[in-house]
């Protein structure tokens, strides 16, 4: 009985929040209503249905000031994510002072390279204890590289890693905990990337080093640790941070450029044979499959529902006929932001249920054109995330083509030189000697096996066969 009373109080009750949401959306004057409103939406968990009224009140409200408004702003965001709200125009982004918001101004100024403003905006309108303050932090620390200030982008990558480490343990959201996570990694990788632009290849290699092998942006950051090698001059430490793509825990892994890194490698030994077989094989590899991701690019380039429904299909385990398509989806599925995306996706499908459980049927019509709305929106988000990377991928083998062609003729010059210089057989090739290390740098034989605790430390032992 007592159990029978609390759910019709429970219906009760939900039944008079309903209609006094429908009560102030009929009011002409309904858009001074709608911090109240979205309260009542993000009460019932419709964070996503939510997010037309935010948008609306931040277009026709002028000047924001409503610090409700802005803890609303932070609430949806975190659940919904920032992309849906980065394509506001600036005028009106700039009308809040919610730092979330103002993170997202600094963001969308960054990407138009208004740097001064951007920084400004970080600097100065997001507190030092506000949750957006690591994210800002990283944002903070891209400018500063940008600028080549190396030294301030340093100091400021390494606060952020400070200020990602210590807010995990105040998120109890586990979202939110993965977020910080890469943001903190990210960070770490923007140290090492700082002293790789300034050409302090050391300090560089060191960096890269504190980004642990378990985290998700790692794979990526291998291929920046053999260009560092590489331009240190260790050409075996980049053939071995680069054979680590063999491993099959990276299969997912698309890169076209790791392979004109080999070759350049193998060719600054002067293993023109080696750096021959390596272009061979991208050719045999990539050449037709290009010519085919082409056709795709050219013929979707404004179809963002098909990149959408191929990226959901691959989830379901449907495959496309294109081995390049599957491997480029492979990668993206794993790809941070992606998965961002897609959990904001599957969190708003979510709130259909919710929504058909809402009692007054006038607004119950309203809130699922809201929902459907939104999420419409996370779908294109979603393909015009999958057809970028497709026509980056797309551009990155075209120009791995070039290089690869050049770097053809390059050897086969080389290979006449040595021919006409009467130069033989070097002999035996590979050989410790020929490894350089430092003292927390140990040997052992490579069994063919890949371990996961090696990943990322192979070294080859070649020698060089340059005069």
């Amino acid at each position: 009985m007592k159990k029978l009373l609390v759910t019709l109080l429970f219906l009760i009750n939900s039944t008079y929040a309903d209609s006094d949401i429908w009560n102030k959306l009929v009011r002409s004057n309904r858009v001074e209503y709608y911090p109240g409103i979205i309260k009542s939406l993000i009460d019932k968990n419709l964070y996503h249905t939510s997010v037309p009224y935010l948008k609306e009140y931040l277009v026709t409200s002028g000047t924001v000031k409503n610090a409700n408004f802005d803890r609303l702003i932070d609430e949806v965001i975190e659940k919904v994510g920032d992309r849906q709200f980065v394509l506001l125009p600036e005028k009106y982004l700039s009308r809040s002072n919610s730092p979330t918001i103002k993170y997202i101004l600094a963001k969308k100024l960054l990407r138009k390279r208004k740097l001064s403003e951007a920084r400004t905006i970080l600097t100065s309108n997001i507190e030092k204890d506000h949750p957006m303050r690591p994210f800002a932090s990283h944002l903070l620390g891209m400018i500063y590289s940008i600028e080549r200030n190396y030294v301030d982008s340093i100091n400021e990558f390494k606060k952020c890693v400070s200020l990602s480490t210590s807010a995990l343990s105040d998120s109890p959201s586990a979202q939110r905990q993965r977020q910080l996570i890469i943001n903190r990694d990210y960070c770490s990788a923007g140290i090492a990337r700082a002293y790789y632009a300034a050409k302090d290849y050391l300090n560089a290699d060191l960096a890269f080093l504190d980004v642990e092998k378990s985290s998700l942006i790692w794979p990526e950051l291998l291929f920046e640790e053999a260009w560092n090698s590489y331009y240190k001059g260790d050409y075996n430490r980049t053939l071995g941070k680069l054979v680590t793509y063999r491993s099959p825990v990276l299969s997912y892994v698309f890169n076209p450029e790791v392979d004109v890194l080999n070759a350049l490698s193998f060719f600054q030994l002067c293993l023109y044979n080696d750096a021959s077989r390596v272009i061979e094989n991208y050719y045999r590899k990539y050449e037709k499959e290009t010519r085919g991701l082409g056709r795709v690019v050219n013929r979707r380039r404004n179809d963002l529902n098909y990149y959408f429904n191929i990226a959901v299909s691959y989830t379901q385990g449907k495959k496309s006929d294109s081995a390049i398509v599957n491997s480029l989806l492979d990668s993206v599925l794993k790809d941070p932001a992606f998965l961002n995306l897609m959990d904001s996706y599957k969190r708003g499908k979510g709130e259909i249920d919710l929504v058909r459980r809402v009692g007054h049927t006038p607004l119950r019509k309203v809130l699922t054109t809201n929902l459907k709305d939104s999420l419409t929106l996370q779908q294109k988000l979603i393909g015009s995330y999958v057809k970028r990377t497709f026509k980056i991928a797309y551009s990155h083998l075209t120009k791995s083509f070039a290089s690869m062609s050049y770097l053809k003729l390059e050897i086969l010059a080389k290979k006449k030189d040595r021919l006409y210089s009467g130069v033989q057989d070097f002999g035996k090739r590979g050989d410790i000697a020929y490894l350089q290390k430092t003292q927390k740098q140990y040997f052992w034989n490579f069994n063919g096996e890949f371990w996961a605790d090696e990943l990322g430390d192979y070294v080859f032992a070649l020698r060089s066969e340059c005069n």
